[in-house]
């Protein structure tokens, strides 16, 4: 890609990459190296013609909680789903943009944009909560 000046990668990584995740430490730990890991990518191919974008998308209608076992976390009962389709095509559109970085879904944005501000123990505390069980 980078000898013909064009192509590029579309990454997929999750709102999970931008905390700790307990309960769910691996997946978020994965997400984040994914997040990392295009962000180095695209600072790396900057100015020569190939794109490096990573969609963070929150939660998204999947049969991902069913294979994971996570439908009964708290966060499967408060969080809005998004239909994939919409983050299919924000994650297009940020790319063909050679956006870095495409968060979906305003109330994701403002929350990965948050978390570095606050307290690590508020964060794991929180991330813990909405990974526990419901009751």
């Amino acid at each position: 890609m980078l000898a013909r000046k064009r192509g590029g990668v579309l990454n997929v990584a999750s709102t999970a990459a931008f905390q700790p995740g307990p309960l769910m430490a691996v997946y978020y730990a994965s997400k984040a190296f994914v997040l990392s890991f295009s962000e180095a990518l695209w600072e790396e191919a900057r100015g020569t013609g190939v794109k490096v974008s990573c969609l963070c998308p929150g939660p998204t209608a999947s049969r991902f909680r069913e294979r994971a076992g996570t439908g009964q976390t708290r966060l499967a009962t408060v969080s809005a789903v998004a239909p994939s389709m919409p983050v299919a095509e924000q994650g297009y559109r940020g790319f063909q943009a050679n956006r870095r970085v495409v968060i979906t879904g305003a109330r994701n944005r403002a929350v990965a944009e948050l978390v570095p501000f606050l307290p690590r123990s508020v964060v794991l505390r929180a991330v813990r909560n909405i990974q526990s069980p419901r009751d």
